[in-house]
Parts: C-alpha cells; structure tokens; sequence
C-alpha cells in the first residue's frame, strides 16, 4: 500500500522527532532533528553512537516516536504516530540517505556523530484540518512466506 501523500509532506516538512527504544521493558526517548526519505519510506537522523538511545536501539532495533509542530488551536492539530525498525544505513542506502539529510542539514557535516534510518513500518496521522480526530493510517505490507 502506498503511503498517503498528505502523510509525506506533512512528514517532509517538519524538522524534530521523538524517538523512543526500550532495552529489558524500560523506555528511552529522545528528540532529534530528522529528514523523511520518502524513497523506501525512511527517517534518517544523526546521533552519537554513544548515546543512551543508539546504545539500545542496536540491542533492540524495534522503535518507536512522534513527529508534532508547535500548534496553539486544536483545529489545526497535525502529528504523527510511527513504528518502524533501526537500521545502520550502508551501500546505496547511506549515500542516499547522506544526500537527502545533508542537503536539508547542511550544517551538520561540521557536528560529529553517524547517520541513521528508521524503516517505517507503521504511521498514523492525526490531521484535525481534515475534520476533528481525523486519522490517516499506513502500514508496510510485509510479505510472510508459507511453508508447506
């Protein structure tokens, strides 16, 4: 199923996540800037690798966040619910994904850190501009193999 364009732009246009890992039962969020990959449907984001939220998500790559804008009138509420797998971009990926994050980042060439993606698995979006309590959903269609 292709995602929603409403859900890609609304994506595209905003700049901070809340990215959420869980290592034995206890979560972990954080905000970072980000970039939407509609290419393969990915957030690409940089972090140290050090830090408490990469730590975890190479342990458990099952993650989790929102994507909100600042709003002051109920009516006008966007925002986005995800799931979605932690990978370590490589190959064709982390070129692409350097490219997009780069050229909506520039100056991050000069911060330290890595670059990573989250595969989206699922979204959700509320979208209270389309009627209140609006909600656009998206899920990966994931192919299961039967084995006979």
């Amino acid at each position: 199923m292709e995602m929603d364009k409403k859900i890609g732009a609304f994506m595209d246009g905003q700049k901070n996540l809340t990215f959420c890992s869980v290592i034995d039962n206890i979560p972990y969020c954080a905000s970072c800037f980000y970039a939407y990959m509609s290419d393969g449907n990915f957030i690409l984001f940089k972090s140290d690798k050090k830090t408490k939220h990469i730590s975890n998500a190479l342990i458990n790559n099952n993650v989790a966040g929102t994507i909100i804008p600042d709003v002051d009138k109920i009516g006008t509420i966007k925002g986005i619910q995800f799931s979605g797998k932690f990978i370590v971009p490589e190959g064709d990926l982390i070129e692409k994904a350097k490219k997009k994050y780069y050229s909506k980042y520039p100056f991050a060439l000069a911060i330290g850190g890595d670059l990573w993606a989250i595969e989206l698995l699922s979204v959700k979006m509320t979208d209270n501009t389309l009627g209140f309590g609006k909600k656009l959903v998206w899920e990966k269609v994931i192919q299961k193999i039967k084995i006979l």
